[in-house]
């Protein structure tokens, strides 16, 4: 087994995939060994089928991908997700509240960890570097910290210019503590980039090219 294949999430999240499309991800992740797939909510149960008892992590989305919906929606929609047999939860950061100066982000990171560790879960939080400056995204991270998150997430891979960086992932280390990981996502098609990540600081990556990655 390739040694990089256990810090993959396999993802697809393409608004235009179909069942076959869930099926092929799963069959292709337990071939490569990755440590788990990541899907649209819509998909979580079908994926929990499929991967019945091979050891990968289900992980979802939670608020994807603008992340500014009511906290109320984002727990209803975890709920439903770790139901279905998701035991790992990507939810987006409202950005919106967050540049606003509210306090509601940590309130809703605490929320949600709670939710998420009371069914043995894991939550990532997806901050969206592309929106902010590097103070707010060492703000944003503390704010994960403090709200006892498992994991901060760089990007939706959504947002234009979120590739995830070397830069990036090495401020976030330096910012959080070390019972938090960082998720690295978005644009990261190579070796050589999974490498560079891991090398900065990275715990996890998230990435729609496993095979290409692992195979080269």
């Amino acid at each position: 087994m390739n040694p990089l294949a256990r810090f993959i999430e396999s993802t697809n999240l393409n608004p235009q995939m179909t069942g076959k499309d869930v099926d092929f991800l799963v069959s292709e992740a337990k071939d490569l060994q990755v440590l788990g797939v990541c899907v649209p909510p819509f998909w979580v149960k079908r994926a929990s089928r499929e991967i019945a008892t091979a050891d990968l992590q289900l992980v979802t989305v939670i608020g994807f991908p603008l992340g500014y919906q009511m906290t109320e929606t984002k727990v209803e929609e975890a709920r439903l997700a770790l139901r279905d047999g998701a035991n790992e939860l990507d939810l987006v950061m409202n950005i919106s509240a967050f540049k606003d100066g509210m306090p509601w982000p940590k309130v809703e990171f605490a929320r949600m960890s709670k939710l998420a560790h009371e069914h043995e879960a894991l939550l990532k939080v997806i901050i969206e570097v592309a929106y902010l400056s590097d103070e707010e995204i060492c703000k944003a991270a503390r704010l994960c910290a403090d709200a006892g998150v498992d994991f901060v997430k760089t990007s939706t891979g959504f947002a234009r210019g979120g590739e995830a960086t070397v830069e990036h992932i090495s401020l976030l280390r330096a910012t959080l503590p070390s019972s938090v990981g960082i998720k690295a996502s978005a644009g990261i098609k190579t070796k050589a980039q999974v490498e560079d990540l891991l090398e900065a600081g990275a715990d996890r990556i998230g990435t729609s090219s496993a095979r290409n990655i692992l195979m080269t």
